[in-house]
Formats: structure tokens, C-alpha cells, sequence
């Protein structure tokens, strides 16, 4: 959601700016922009509606000299994506410019203030409120840069992460955060910055995550320097990024999410490893031994997460309560924080995201510590907000997922999630030895047993072709497969822009039952599990009907397949495990039906990868 890069050194700024604009694309954006400081002195400003690509054309044969420059990629909150809203927003002064990701809460407010001392607004944001007010605070006090953006945050609400250059001060750059992110690369006497590291790998591996309520003033010839909003200095902790550029590429596959689905295989093995012993004896999740107590003594367990993430959190339920014996509670962030919920202090909250950055996560995390619960942060981000927010986590080590839509991550989430119920459920007692190595023997299974799914993805793409034009799909499941069948119809409705909703297959006849007839495709997930005949039931309530059966069904299953109209085989494993191995399926049937309607599966329309605001 949004992308902010920037650059200041001793090379032309332009095509690192560009390069760092098409990085961020899997944001999810509407309009980009970008601002030099160029060699004549000037302050050049150019955006565009749509693509970056369209931003390249308009700056064909413009001035796009200048070491210094930031760049962004917009995705509409305040104004519609135009021309006018995109950013860099610049002041009436016309010497500065900002970029701006998040929402100033009160920026209309600060908007009348402004216009009664006569500044004049060109566009619908609340970004370009930002930079009247340092404009103003910077002439009207005689201020600094710095100065002039120390006193404006200082009157603001809401969230953001910022860069504002200045026509009067060439070799200087002011960026800051709050409840955003903001990255700075470290290189040879230039400096990088951005929303996430994506834009920095290619040229430093050496990195400072800014916190809240932090202003870096980037000069070019001064040494970094870090303050809060109260103008105490920071001493910054460089961190090495662990991230190569070959991540960041798509190689021989049409679309990232085709490579992040195939990748799978790998990144859940990756996410085991140094985990789950080679001998498949004992799983040792560090985070949870290195706070023992205060897991095996929890009330209860909470999970917060949005999308995705919360169906991976609703999969983990199944998991601690089935093998531990703990309480859990499921949660959307975005709902947790606004219905005064009872925490107590002996609660272990449980944070789920893959950015390590959603806002409302991020704001579920502050009021559970506010109350004192044990915070548990999984993420797949090093030094992210949500990483650094939590007492305690684990990241789930997939690589970098650039497809808006997830895939890697869920799968990636739910491993952990499973480590996690194994670890306690040892530490605790409630699984005996024996039990245990059963477990994590079946569990070691899991990658090879993707490979074998992924070879089918030809026979996926034929069946596809079948579904291309309908307008409306159910997806069934029951137990651990529920989770699942939600997280099949989110991926269909994300990509494809059919409509999908995903229900627990016994409610089915408690309305949606309604809409089943022979144009309706029902995805079940009917695997060998303790609940099998009743899917059975399930199924034969749609056939009834008249409705299309596609079902996901164990390997040597004969009689789901008789009554199903398609069906894709995967490996036999535990029921536990079962969302592990039923999500690659699902993926890819949604991920050829989007792309036999064209869409942009990596970059669909409305969505971002990153939702740091509420």
C-alpha cells in the first residue's frame, strides 16, 4: 500500500528512483510520481496516473538530472487516483515537495487553518495538507528543514511515513515514520531509503529501520543524524539485510505468484529448518521455549490478523486447542481494538502478518501490551514494526512475496503455527513421545508431498478453462478444512474478481443452500479426515441440486470421485496437516482462472500487499 524511495548521493537519482518504483509495484498502486533536485538548481516534478511505465513516458525528454530525488507510488485513500492526488505534493511556495505514506486524521482541520492564511489546494489529499504546514511553519518561523517537519509532525494525527526535499537545501533529505515503515540503505557516501528493502538490496546490504516518532535528516555532507519529535538524539542499529536481488525476480515464470506457488515446496522446508530435527523426533520452536512459563501458564490464547492471515490464525485454533489444550480466540485486528476487549494479563497474544506492517495488527499489538498480555509476533519481514512490537515471535522465512495476492506466506504462517502447537503441546504434556514423532515424521512429509500437487498444474489449468466465465463460486469445508475453503474462495475473489464465498459445509443448508443450482461451481475440500462422511452428506445436498462439484480429494479416494464432476487428488497425511497440502490446489486452480480472464494476477485492481492504514 503506497511506496516511498528515495536517494541521495553521487549518481543520478532518476534510474535509481525508477528501479526502486517498479520494485515496490506489488504494493498495489494507482499513480506514481517522482521529484529531482536537478543540476540547475531546479525543483522537477512529474506524475502520473496508472502504471510507472506511464510516469517513464511522461518523463521522456524532460530534465531529469540531479543527485538528489524522491519517488511514490500511490494507492488512493483521500481523493481519487488522478493526476492531481498522485504524489510528490509540493507547496505553494513551490519549494518543497512530499511523499507520504498513511492518513493524516486531521487534516481537515489543519486545511482550513491553512486555507484562512491564504494558501491555495490543487488537489483531494490530506498529503498535500502536510506540506502547506511545513511550508508555512518553515517561512513564517524562518525554521529549517528539519525544524520546520519537527514542528509540523508535532501537529499532526494519524499515521505516516514521509520525505520532504527542498529547493533551498540541495544537499539534505528529511524523512521520518509513525505507524508506517521507512528503511535507510547505508552506502559509500550516498544514502538509500524506502518502504521496505526491496528498492535498497541492489545496492547495500546495510540498513537502519526507522521507529516511530523518528525524523533521519540525510545530508550530504553530514553524518546521519536520528532524533525523536522531542529532539532527542537516536544512536541507529545497522542491520545486514539478509535478501538477495534474485528474490525480487520473477525468472522463467509469467507472474510472481506462479513462482511463489511453485516455490512452496522449498520455503516450507526452509521454514523447518534448524526447527525440526533431521531424525523427526522434536520440533524446538525458540520462541516458545525461551518464554516457557508464560505460555504453559496462559489464560488463554488470542490470535489477531486480517485476510489471509487470519485464516492461517483460524487454522492454528484447530491446532493449540486440538493439541494443547488451550483456549484460543480468533480475531480480526481491524474489529479487536474498537470493541473494548477483555485482556487479561496472563494472556498470550498471538500477531499475524506477513509484511510485519498492518496497521490494525499493529494497533491490536499496542492495546494488548497496554494491558499486559505476552505478545507473540509471526511475520516473514526482519525488522518490521510487528517484530519489534512483540516480546517474542518467529519469522516464517519464505523470501520475499511480491504477488499481492498471498501464497507462500499463508502456507509459511500455518507452518509455523503448526510448529508452534507442537512445541507446547510437548512442553505442556499433552502429547506423549510416541505421538510426537508420528507427528513431525508425517510433517517432514509435507514438501515432496507439495512437488507431487504442483505436477499437476497442467491438469489444474485444463479444468480451469471450464470455470473462466462463472460469476459466482461456494467453497465447502469442515474442521481444518473451513479455514481452507475460505482462504480458496479470498484467493478466487482476489485475482479474478469472481465472486467466492467460503462457508463450514454443514451450514451450507442454513441459507447459502439457496444459491446452488447448475451454473453454481461448489468447491469441496472432502479429505480422509474423522468427518468424512458428513462431507460426504454435504456433497450429495449440491448434487441434488444440480450444483458442480469440483473436489479436492485424498489419493486413492474412489468415492468422492464418483460423485464429484472434477476433482484434484492430493497426497494422504495427517488431518491436521491437511491446509498445508489442500492450499497449492486452490491456489492454482484461482491463479489460471484469472489469468484465462486476463487479469493482473500479481497487481490486482483495489488491492495492496502492505495495508498500513486502517
Amino acid at each position: 500500500m503506497c511506496g516511498i524511495v528515495g536517494y541521495l548521493g553521487n549518481k543520478e537519482a532518476y534510474p535509481v528512483l525508477l528501479k526502486g518504483l517498479h520494485r515496490l509495484e506489488y504494493r498495489g498502486y494507482d499513480s506514481s510520481g517522482i521529484a529531482l533536485l536537478s543540476d540547475s538548481g531546479e525543483l522537477n516534478i512529474y506524475k502520473s496516473k496508472g502504471k510507472v511505465s506511464q510516469l517513464e513516458e511522461l518523463t521522456t525528454g524532460k530534465d531529469i538530472s540531479g543527485t538528489a530525488g524522491i519517488a511514490h507510488t500511490r494507492w488512493a485513500t483521500h481523493g481519487e487516483p488522478n493526476t492531481e492526488n498522485a504524489h510528490p505534493h509540493y507547496s505553494n511556495s513551490g519549494s518543497l515537495a512530499l511523499i507520504h505514506n498513511g492518513i493524516i486524521e486531521n487534516y481537515a482541520v489543519l486545511k482550513a487553518s491553512l486555507i484562512e492564511k491564504g494558501y491555495v489546494f490543487s488537489s483531494d489529499t490530506d498529503t498535500e495538507v502536510l506540506v502547506q504546514l511545513i511550508d508555512y511553519i518553515k517561512t513564517s518561523g524562518n525554521h529549517s528543514l528539519y525544524e520546520a517537519v519537527q514542528l509540523a509532525l508535532g501537529r499532526v494525527i494519524g499515521a505516516y511515513a514521509i520525505a520532504v526535499i527542498d529547493q533551498d537545501s540541495p544537499d539534505q533529505i528529511v524523512i521520518a515514520r509513525k505507524s508506517s515503515p521507512l528503511v535507510i540503505g547505508i552506502g559509500e557516501n550516498e544514502y538509500f531509503f524506502a518502504s521496505d528493502a526491496s528498492p535498497i538490496v541492489e545496492y547495500t546490504n546495510q540498513v537502519i529501520y526507522l521507529n516511530d516518532d523518528e525524523i533521519a535528516v540525510i545530508d550530504r555532507n553530514e553524518k546521519l543524524k536520528i532524533t525523536d519529535l522531542k529532539n532527542v538524539e537516536k544512536t541507529p542499529e545497522v542491520i545486514k539485510l539478509e535478501l538477495s536481488i534474485s528474490q525480487l525476480e520473477r525468472g522463467n515464470y509469467p507472474h510472481f505468484m506462479l513462482k511463489e506457488i511453485f516455490e512452496q515446496p522449498q520455503t516450507i522446508a526452509d521454514c523447518m529448518k534448524g526447527r525440526v530435527n533431521l531424525e523427526g523426533t522434536n520440533v524446538v520452536l525458540s520462541g516458545v521455549i525461551d518464554n516457557r512459563e508464560r505460555f504453559l501458564n496462559a489464560r488463554r490464547i488470542i490470535i489477531v490478523a486480517c485476510g489471509t492471515s487470519w485464516h492461517s490464525g483460524l487454522i492454528g485454533e484447530h491446532l493449540i486447542e486440538n493439541l494443547c489444550s488451550i483456549p484460543v480466540e480468533v480475531e480480526y485486528a481491524s474489529e479487536f481494538r474498537y470493541r473494548n476487549p477483555v485482556i487479561y494479563p496472563d494472556d498470550v497474544v498471538i500477531a499475524i502478518s506477513q509484511s510485519g506492517e498492518t496497521a490494525d495488527t499493529l494497533a491490536a499489538i499496542e492495546l494488548s501490551r497496554e494491558k499486559g498480555a505476552f505478545i507473540y509476533g509471526i511475520c516473514n519481514v526482519v525488522g518490521s514494526s510487528i517484530a519489534r512490537a512483540s516480546h517474542s515471535g518467529s519469522y516464517i522465512h519464505v523470501g520475499p512475496e511480491i504477488g499481492v495476492a498471498s501464497t507462500k506466506a499463508f502456507t509459511g504462517q500455518v507452518t509455523v503455527l503448526t510448529m508452534l502447537a507442537l512445541t507446547l503441546a510437548k512442553e505442556k504434556g499433552t502429547l506423549v513421545q510416541e505421538d510426537l514423532t508420528k507427528m513431525i515424521r508425517t510433517f517432514q512429509k509435507i514438501p515432496q508431498q507439495m512437488i507431487r500437487i504442483l505436477q499437476k498444474s497442467g491438469d489444474i489449468q485444463e479444468m480451469a478453462k471450464i470455470f473462466t466465465y462463472a460469476r459466482n463460486f461456494i467453497y465447502l469445508g469442515r474442521g481444518y478444512s473451513y479455514p481452507s475453503a475460505l482462504e480458496g474462495a479470498l484467493k478466487l475473489k482476489e485475482i479474478s474478481y469472481i465472486h467466492a464465498e467460503g462457508y463450514p459445509a454443514a451450514e451450507m443448508k442454513h441459507g447459502p443452500i439457496a444459491l446452488i443450482d447448475i451454473e453454481m461451481p461448489v468447491v469441496v475440500i472432502a479429505t480422509n479426515t474423522k468427518i468424512y462422511d458428513k462431507v460426504i452428506s454435504n456433497i450429495q445436498e449440491v448434487k441434488a441440486r444440480c450444483g458442480k462439484i469440483i473436489a479436492i480429494v485424498s489419493e486413492g479416494d474412489e468415492e468422492v470421485k464418483k460423485l464429484a464432476d472434477y476433482y484434484i487428488e492430493i497426497p494422504k497425511t495427517l488431518e491436521c496437516f491437511g491446509p498445508l497440502l489442500a492450499a497449492i490446489p486452490l491456489q492454482l486452480l484461482a491463479y489460471h482462472i484469472a489469468v484465462n480472464k486476463g487479469r493482473d494476477v500479481d497487481q490486482p485492481r483495489n488491492l495492496a500487499k502492505s495495508v498500513t492504514v486502517e
